[in-house]
């Protein structure tokens, strides 16, 4: 992908691009979420995105992250419309035990968030948010080839143009570098439902 199509929400201090390969190395308190459970409003990670207006479409990206060590260090794939309109998709460390694998969606100013635990060593991901109009999929992936579907959403105010791309963040007092290679983008691979008609 040409990267100089992507722009910055919230430039890191400290990030590379070249050769296809974006790295990122995180500030600590730097975290996306809005209210739910939680009760307080976080929106200040950096993102790094393109626009498009293109309504049927597959995004691939590779993860790496190595130095990950902290409770919350994250990095993956994102939407991100506004602070109060978005989705993720990432491996939230945890402890030296398990991380979870999951994914967030913020409509109107308020997330959720939806996981599965995996290993802790567990230290590189590929995933793939495609859409279709408003609706989105985000698929994950340990080599690249065979994929497995982490959430099917639908963004309310995602219908027109947006943005997607690449995020990592440190919620608590940590820092790491995460590594982005192998960014793609591809004709839909989240194919047309094919049981119930449409209503």
């Amino acid at each position: 992908m040409d990267l100089s199509l992507f722009k910055w929400t919230r430039e890191p201090a400290e990030w590379e691009a070249a050769d296809g390969k974006v790295r990122i190395t995180t500030m600590p308190h730097t975290d996306l979420w809005q209210r739910t459970y939680y009760h307080f409003r976080n929106d200040n990670a950096p993102v790094f995105q393109m626009e498009t207006e293109e309504k049927f479409f597959s995004f691939v990206v590779k993860t790496s992250f190595e130095e990950s060590h902290h409770r919350f260090d994250q990095c993956g794939v994102v939407m991100y419309l506004d602070s109060e309109n978005w989705v993720k998709g990432s491996i939230e460390f945890e402890n030296d035990d398990f991380q979870h694998l999951g994914s967030v969606v913020t409509n109107h100013g308020y997330s959720d968030w939806a996981t599965t635990e995996i290993p802790a060593d567990v230290k590189q991901m590929w995933y793939r948010l495609s859409r279709r109009e408003d609706d989105y999929c985000i698929e994950c992936s340990e080599d690249g080839a065979r994929w497995k579907q982490m959430r099917v959403c639908h963004v309310i105010e995602g219908a027109g143009k947006i943005s997607f791309g690449i995020y990592a963040c440190s919620p608590e007092d940590s820092s790491f570098t995460a590594e982005f290679t192998d960014m793609e983008m591809t004709e839909c691979k989240w194919l047309a439902h094919d049981g119930q008609q449409p209503d």
